[in-house]
């Protein structure tokens, strides 16, 4: 590790401990209080017009009244430091040239000013820097110098037949799970959006709209990011509540790509996505079953690509630990043929890097993939989640894929479904309402098309803190 990541190591380990003294006094503020929040922009500091509520270093300007008449017209500002450390001793399974072993310092931090104009205007503005010390094998999401990653303006309104959203700017999306549209939080640079937002909530539906042009990163210089037109994504999305608070929902995005390259393809690319979710709970269980279909064209070829994925649980809430069983079950279509003038990969979109695992071994293409899992609840800040993944490929036309949506090289045409079977241990401790810790380790068992292609067993360890202000 360099000077740079232990200076920044010897610096979280100074916050870690000043918050550590203070554990007791965060644990014990009053339930109207603020809630920090994994997406800054959504927290509302405005209770802080109370100055009974104020308890908390820092709170000063966590509430900046600009009037003293209107305690909707207020400046807040915010921090937040994420620190990961992580082990690969085999990206790609070590084929190609990341065959070598990898360890590094992934540190995102990220600073924010969040100004209410009234009840209904806000403007909000994020700065982001991303940095990978020692890391070999860099990715076009795990550096970014300073730059903009968040800056709209948002009007909410509540009128007498539901609440009507706007937003301009630069943001983000993030839908369900996260499968297909995310922030991105689990790689080190998240994914914003140049976009125009739409949002009506009434009671029980939500309708939604958005066009946007996805931000592209570059790491050369500070605030080089930007969207072009090359690249596009605009949806519509409709969501029900039914049978109580279950939710049901579905939209058709669009998703443009002028220069689109893929095994099989390349050219100005035109995807029309459609997409249905339902996911609830009840006496137990918990669900969340997603299907997606994608149609259109890649230059003069045509795309014919589907996924479906399903996660199922039942918690056994009176049991010590509270165990919840579950099973998680994914499949994502392949290209069959070559040369048959379709392409049937699978596009995930713009996926979160938590879905799987954060070791980044599986992609949502040509993929079926089942995974029983144990979570247990080692006490109310403690979680242990354990699970087994089972992984082969759709066909055995098209490659082997890695996270987010990288063939791994001589696995195409090779025989044999069978890529391989992983080990997942992750370990989540709420210290504090400012700080989190995590530990995940994950082994791989390669299959003989991964060693065929050059390749071997893989095992990733993670270890990260995080500081919210």
């Amino acid at each position: 590790m360099s000077w740079r990541g232990g200076r920044t190591a010897l610096a979280l380990i100074v916050i870690v401990s000043a918050c550590g003294a203070h554990a007791e006094e965060v644990g014990s503020v009053a339930p109207s209080r603020p809630r920090l929040m994994a997406n800054r922009w959504q927290e509302n500091w405005s209770a802080l017009a109370d100055p009974g509520l104020r308890t908390e270093p820092g709170d000063e300007l966590k509430f900046i009244p600009l009037s003293p008449s209107d305690p909707n017209f207020y400046l807040s500002f915010g921090a937040t430091l994420r620190e990961r450390f992580e082990l690969a001793n085999a990206p790609s399974f070590g084929v190609g040239k990341t065959n070598r072993n990898d360890s590094y310092l992934l540190q995102r931090i990220q600073l924010h000013a969040d100004l209410h104009l009234s009840e209904d205007w806000r403007i909000f503005a994020q700065i982001e820097d991303a940095r990978a010390f020692d890391k070999k094998n860099l990715g076009k999401a795990d550096q970014n110098p300073p730059d903009l990653r968040l800056a709209f303006l948002e009007y909410g309104h509540a009128f007498p037949d539901g609440v009507l959203k706007a937003r301009i700017g630069r943001q983000e999306f993030a839908f369900d799970l996260q499968r297909f549209v995310s922030n991105r939080d689990g790689p080190n640079v998240r994914q914003a959006f140049d976009a125009a937002w739409l949002d009506f909530e009434a009671e029980p539906w939500r309708i939604l709209g958005f066009v946007s042009r996805p931000v592209q990163y570059y790491r050369e210089q500070a605030f080089d990011d930007r969207s072009t037109r090359d690249v596009q994504f605009h949806t519509l999305r409709m969501e029900r509540h039914v049978f109580g608070q279950n939710e049901l929902s579905a939209y058709y995005s669009f998703f443009g790509n002028r220069n689109a390259s893929y095994l099989d393809a390349s050219g100005n690319e035109r995807r029309h996505i459609f997409d249905i979710r339902f996911a609830g709970e009840k006496d137990g269980f918990d669900w969340d079953v997603e299907g997606m279909a994608q149609s259109g064209n890649v230059g003069a070829k045509s795309i014919r690509a589907w996924a479906v994925g399903a996660r199922v649980g039942y918690r056994f809430s009176m049991l010590p630990l509270r165990p919840r069983i579950g099973i998680q079950a994914d499949a994502a279509s392949g290209d069959r043929r070559r040369g048959d003038g379709r392409i049937e990969t699978f596009d995930p979109l713009f996926p979160n890097g938590y879905y799987f695992t954060l070791a980044g071994f599986t992609g949502y293409a040509n993929l079926i993939h089942l995974k029983p899992s144990l979570t247990l609840a080692a006490s109310d800040k403690v979680t242990v989640l354990a699970g087994v993944g089972l992984q082969w490929r759709e066909t055995t036309a098209d490659a082997i894929y890695v996270f987010p949506n990288i063939a791994v090289g001589g696995t195409a045409g090779s025989p044999g479904r069978w890529t391989g079977a992983y080990e997942q241990l992750r370990v989540d401790w709420s210290v504090t309402a400012n700080l989190s810790a995590a530990l995940e380790c994950v082994h791989f068992a390669a299959g003989d098309t991964i060693r065929r292609a050059g390749g071997h067993d893989a095992n990733y360890l993670g270890a990260e803190v995080k500081f919210l202000w």
